[in-house]
């Protein structure tokens, strides 16, 4: 006998899934509201590049969708009551504004300060100096643009700490926060108390959560940042997986190459160890947002992404590898921005080493080579703080994050934030171009060049101290092993 019981409880129990408006509305609603990713995220208990990648297209689900569709109703409602008191009184206002011509002081300021980082807020929000109410924002921080405003100067009657902003300093035309939280050392010192001091455990802790890890990092550094990332995607074919086991169709450039004949008589060959190769590779012209299709043989130095080219040949095989690697088959083929621009800056006439490539068609973005300048230097430092202190679990810690972060931004189970399979390109790739100038520096400067390998090795023959610092520094190189080659 049917349970009509249970299928009554069933259908009580179920409902459709609350609509949410479009991805884009989704982004202006929290823009509009000047609120952050990372404020949202919180709220919602999910990380900031979650709430990116729903502002992409992609769709949560479950109860974190009931939370998001309650935020965004409340941010349309708070917004249309907004919207409606502004223009009760503009309309009320309209006599003396249009008898008097004044254009507003905010308006007027912040057009004269030339600088696209500078926002009016709709509401005023606590300066991060002084805490008081400020009308603007640089670069994402609520803050008074005229100093006789601010009071942070003020030490008279100083605000508690607890009820302080973020304090920020000015670098440059930017501002980055300042007494940073050390991510990295309160993770390393946390994992050493809950393991009671056992190194060994308290590295194989860190070094499995180095993902989500990574990522936290990435997160914080991008507070404030001046560019959105789309962190989710749409990709075209030539970046998809052709089988479950295949791979794609992007050619990285990885060098796998020999001198093929040495002069006669012995050699001392030093095989080189270039340090934190994908870590330097983090700096790199990464396109922002989805990729756009172009043909056409023209590079646009201010976007980046996959180009199919047609290579030039290579003339000089005998003494130095080939900027796009040990490749057999003849024709076109899709390389990254960092192989492309190898390819032209060898091409042109400071080098004249080979033809231009020809570019047939491409997929880029706008793109910014400083987009993981922070995540880099905040990892870089921590290397180096390490490096001088014999601190194994940070240095372990750190190198799994960033090598770690460079292989699972693409299609992996891993890392469910950040599905960029173009940047993981662009950074191995750049890593291997590296390690080309690196080869390319050594014959320039009178080292035989004996071979290139992979990211980090470089075989020599000469005085290679007279041309690279010795050292565990990312600038640096060690030595990986010393052999002897020929006959005296």
């Amino acid at each position: 006998m049917t349970d009509f019981g249970a299928i009554d409880a069933l259908l009580a129990g179920a409902k459709k899934e609350v609509p949410l408006p479009s991805a884009e509305e989704r982004r202006t609603l929290r823009e509009e509201l000047n609120l952050s990713r990372a404020q949202l995220a919180q709220a919602l208990e999910v990380s900031p590049s979650t709430v990116g990648g729903w502002e992409s297209g992609r769709d949560p689900s479950g109860e974190v969708r009931e939370k998001y569709a309650y935020f965004l109703e409340g941010a349309r409602t708070k917004l249309a009551a907004e919207a409606a008191e502004e223009t009760s009184a503009e309309d009320s206002a309209s006599s003396e504004s249009d008898s008097q011509g004044d254009t507003p002081a905010d308006t007027e300021q912040a057009e004269d300060s030339g600088d696209d980082d500078v926002d009016v807020l709709t509401a005023p929000q606590p300066c991060v100096l002084c805490g008081e109410p400020a009308r603007h924002q640089v670069a994402g921080f609520p803050q008074h643009l005229d100093p006789a405003e601010c009071g942070s100067a003020e030490a008279a009657q100083p605000l508690p700490q607890s009820e302080r902003g973020v304090r920020v300093v000015p670098v440059g035309r930017r501002l980055q926060t300042a007494d940073s939280p050390d991510l990295i050392g309160t993770a390393v010192a946390s994992a050493l108390a809950e393991h009671s001091g056992d190194v060994e455990s308290a590295t194989e802790a860190l070094v499995k959560r180095a993902i989500p890890d990574a990522m936290t990092l990435l997160d914080h550094s991008r507070m404030g940042g001046r560019y959105d990332v789309v962190a989710h995607p749409w990709m075209p074919d030539v970046l998809r997986k052709q089988s479950s086991r295949g791979a794609d169709q992007i050619w990285e450039a990885r060098p796998k190459w020999s001198r093929s004949e040495l002069p006669a008589g012995k050699h001392e060959i030093t095989a080189l160890d270039v340090n934190g190769a994908y870590l330097s590779a983090l700096k790199t012209h990464l396109p922002l947002g989805q990729l756009e299709h172009s043909t056409g043989n023209h590079h646009d130095r201010r976007r980046a992404g996959i180009h199919l080219i047609t290579p030039p040949d290579w003339e000089h095989d005998a003494y130095l590898p080939n900027p796009i690697g040990s490749r057999d088959e003849p024709g076109p083929l899709w390389v990254t921005e960092s192989t492309l621009r190898l390819l032209l800056r060898i091409s042109g006439p400071k080098y004249g080493l080979c033809d231009p490539p020809q570019i047939h068609e491409s997929w880029t973005s706008g793109a910014t080579e400083g987009l993981l300048e922070k995540f880099r230097i905040a990892l870089k430092d921590a290397r180096d703080r390490a490096i001088a202190d014999n601190d194994d679990v940070t240095l372990e810690y750190v190198k799994a994050m960033y090598s770690k972060f460079v292989s699972t931004m693409g299609e992996s189970n891993y890392n469910r934030e950040l599905y960029r399979t173009d940047w993981m390109h662009l950074i191995r790739s750049q890593a291997f171009a590296n390690l080309w100038w690196k080869a390319h520096r050594a014959y320039d400067e009178g080292l035989m060049v004996v071979r290139a390998m992979g990211t980090d090795e470089l075989h020599v023959i000469g005085d290679w101290r007279a041309v690279f610092a010795e050292g565990r520094g990312v600038t640096e190189v060690k030595v990986k092993d010393v052999y002897t080659v020929g006959a005296g």
